[in-house]
């Protein structure tokens, strides 16, 4: 009786310390289905999107009720920390917002009010980076950098 109380002590034991491990654990920053509208908001539409490279997508969405656009980047394929970043700013201006970290699957969502105006927009996963000047300005043509460092 003795032996087999010290095994249920040691299994309960081992249960406990393996639940405290798991509940220590970093959760992960999203789904591997997330989109911009379960980051940013459903009222949110996507009017403009870049790839970067093939490792993902950065998204603009704008929110017609409240005059607010939205930024996020999304991994094609989410996995192990990266560097990551989203970035809105009202186009020749320094007001905006930017979310740069090391990320599982997303970078963002970062908004900036901006009915009615241009906006500069980008983002980035590990060394691809890509930065939108000058967009959904109307007839303006947006200028798209894309790079490699």
């Amino acid at each position: 009786m003795i032996a087999t109380r010290s095994v249920l002590t040691a299994a309960a034991l081992a249960a406990l310390s393996l639940g405290a491990t798991t509940a220590l654990a970093a959760p992960a920053s999203a789904a591997p289905n997330t989109t911009p509208q379960k980051l940013c908001g459903t009222a949110y539409k996507t009017v403009n999107s870049q790839p970067v490279g093939a490792v993902g997508t950065l998204y603009l969405t704008y929110n017609a009720t409240n005059g607010k656009n939205c930024v996020v980047t999304i991994r094609s394929n989410p996995g192990t920390v990266l560097d990551m970043s989203a970035w809105l700013y009202l186009n020749g201006t320094d007001q905006g917002a930017d979310d740069f970290g090391r990320y599982t699957s997303y970078a963002g969502p970062v908004q900036v009010y901006g009915k009615g105006r241009c906006v500069d927009w980008g983002g980035s996963i590990d060394n691809v980076y890509v930065q939108v000047y000058g967009s959904n300005c109307g007839s303006l043509k947006e200028h798209v950098v894309t790079y490699t460092r």
